[in-house]
């Protein structure tokens, strides 16, 4: 049985998950048109998947894993722009804090923007987004908010590094804010029960991430890092482990496999009803391999870097034996990395006064981590 505390913060989190009420419940699809161009094809091509699409993507993601330097590889973009413009929330929820919406109107900001080298269908989320929160010096990171974050999450965060003299991307990850397509309301194509999409939106991600860096030591930043949060410290690791220029890396949340994440986590239930009847745990994981972090730790372990991992004691989309598995994977490394465990769960990290912990922590650490 749970304890008193443990109890309440159960109660909680199923009160705070129970907020989003416009999720939507969609069937499988493998999606194998999305393999279409991607690199590591050797030869296959998406009609080979009439028969077995399952087959097709398992033996996709074993040669994606073992060449992922050329899968997450990039042609550097030359439209970098910063482009001043009003801030805006882009709630995900059916109905929008107004007092928020408030809050920003009449408040405006520096973004860069670039056309995405990794191309789908929506010409919104083909054009990144990053709130540019420049300073002096030469430390610099990129920030990856959690899954359906509004546009202005993080951003009392990244000015509090800017105070302790960090510039940071904060990165609109791909189909969110204003890279959302008009046809949905949630960041639902960034995970979801299309296979191959779901691929797709991680390779795009992890790109937007590298082209970001690049940007950054075209503005004199040479100390750079890399926070992500849930979905975003998915995305920050697998960039971690093709980029050698991440030297210091923080993981807000941290698991194995997505498709563990999807099948057992609370905020993902509506993608599981959808698609459980149709594929196994076992399937959908090496389906997803080559977009979750286990698989990426030979890569990961290639350059030096400090990385801080944090994860949530009560955590129920998350859940903490996937962290610790995580955890075990670096000490048995012997990577360099701390770990801190917080008495909360998942969307109660983001609760006074779980926040304020949470946010000391990840400043403390990229304070001292150059």
């Amino acid at each position: 049985m749970p304890s008193r505390y443990a109890q309440w913060m159960y109660d909680w989190e199923h009160k705070l998950t129970s907020v989003d009420n416009n999720r939507v419940v969609r069937p499988l699809d493998w999606g194998v048109e999305w393999a279409r161009d991607w690199p590591c094809r050797n030869g296959s091509y998406p009609g080979q998947a009439a028969d077995d699409p399952a087959k097709f993507f398992i033996d996709f993601n074993r040669r994606i894993v073992a060449s992922s330097d050329q899968f997450y590889s990039y042609a550097r973009p030359n439209d970098f722009r910063l482009e001043k413009r009003e801030v805006q929330v882009f709630s995900t929820r059916e109905v929008p804090d107004q007092k928020l919406e408030a809050k920003v109107k009449g408040t405006f900001a520096e973004f860069l923007r670039f056309t995405a080298p990794v191309k789908t269908p929506y010409p919104e989320n083909n054009l990144v987004n990053a709130r540019w929160f420049p300073a002096r010096g030469r430390r610099a990171v990129v920030l990856l908010p959690h899954w359906n974050a509004d546009a202005i999450a993080y951003v009392s965060l990244c000015k509090v590094l800017n105070m302790m003299g960090i510039a940071v991307l904060r990165l609109s990850m791909p189909y969110h804010d204003i890279r959302m397509p008009a046809e949905i309301g949630r960041a639902d194509y960034a995970v979801s029960a299309n296979i191959g999409r779901t691929l797709d939106a991680v390779r795009q991600g992890v790109v937007d991430v590298r082209c970001c860096l690049d940007w950054l030591e075209q503005q004199g930043y040479s100390k750079l890092g890399i926070v992500g949060t849930s979905l975003g410290s998915c995305y920050a690791f697998i960039a971690a482990a093709h980029d050698s220029r991440i030297r210091v890396a923080a993981f807000n949340h941290a698991s194995t496999y997505v498709a563990d994440v999807v099948w057992h986590g609370q905020s993902t239930r509506h993608i599981r009803q959808g698609m459980e009847s149709q594929i196994t745990l076992e399937t959908l994981r090496r389906s997803w391999l080559a977009v979750s972090p286990m698989a990426y730790f030979n890569q990961f372990s290639r350059w030096p870097r400090k990385s801080l991992i944090i994860y949530a004691k009560y955590d129920l989309t998350f859940l903490p034996e996937l962290s610790r598995n995580v955890v075990d994977e670096f000490e048995r490394r012997g990577l360099d990395h701390k770990v801190v465990v917080l008495p909360c769960g998942h969307y109660t990290m983001g609760e006074t006064p779980y926040k304020y912990m949470d946010g000391w922590q990840l400043a403390s650490f990229l304070r001292t981590a150059w």
